[in-house]
């Protein structure tokens, strides 16, 4: 992994301190005792594995005594414009044909597009058990992903 995949925010520094108390155990002050120095480091890299190995080595750190926080890995997808444009596709077509389907079954004709409305495109975690029924899902926890997009149709009949 290079530094360009690094981004380094600036460093936080907080004061620790410590009460101090008179000889009738009444507060009088603090004391300043330190400081902690923080900072946080982000790495942008579409090498999954390698994330997920850097990842692991935190415990590592931890055990050589070095302080750290951290959190679970995220992953983006990163051609999501192409993806709605091809589930946009799919859908229209999957709605034509259980439009077509209804209408034969009715005994009426398709006759022509009337309205045609996108609704809520969602990402969650594959086999999850995300609700994505109403509003808006983006998950970024979990490495296979499974995508829907509502499309709704309105046809004239005759």
């Amino acid at each position: 992994m290079s530094e360009e995949n690094l981004v380094f925010s600036t460093v936080n520094s907080k004061e620790n301190s410590a009460p101090l108390y008179g000889p009738n155990g009444n507060s009088i002050g603090s004391i300043c005792t330190g400081y902690t120095l923080s900072q946080s480091v982000e790495i942008n890299n579409k090498d999954i594995e390698g994330i997920e190995r850097v990842s692991r080595k935190i415990t590592e750190l931890l055990n050589q005594g070095l302080q750290l926080y951290s959190e679970s890995p995220r992953y983006y997808y990163t051609k999501i414009e192409d993806l709605k444009v091809e589930m946009i596709l799919r859908a229209t077509e999957n709605a034509r044909l259980r439009a077509e389907k209804n209408a034969e079954n009715s005994g009426a004709n398709l006759v022509e597009l009337k309205e045609a409305r996108m609704g809520i495109f969602q990402i969650t975690g594959q086999n999850s058990g995300e609700d994505y029924s109403w509003g808006v899902a983006y998950n970024t926890s979990s490495k296979e992903k499974t995508t829907s997009i509502t499309m709704k149709l309105t046809y004239g009949v005759n």
